[in-house]
């Protein structure tokens, strides 16, 4: 949970700096990209939970 959040936090403030500083809209991309990973990352790890193994 803690790497989710902290990850999110990355996203959002490269998003932030990237959206309103001239000419570094890679920075926005690469907050966007971090941000889809995050997600897959917290999707994949939710699903799991609720799986037991087969005895």
């Amino acid at each position: 949970m803690v790497l989710f959040l902290l990850l999110a936090l990355v996203a959002v403030v490269l998003g932030i700096i990237g959206a309103a500083a001239d000419g570094l809209g890679y920075l926005l991309a690469i907050g966007i990209v971090v941000l889809v990973a995050d997600i897959a990352f917290a999707a994949v790890r939710l699903s799991r939970r609720g799986r037991r193994p087969l005895r």
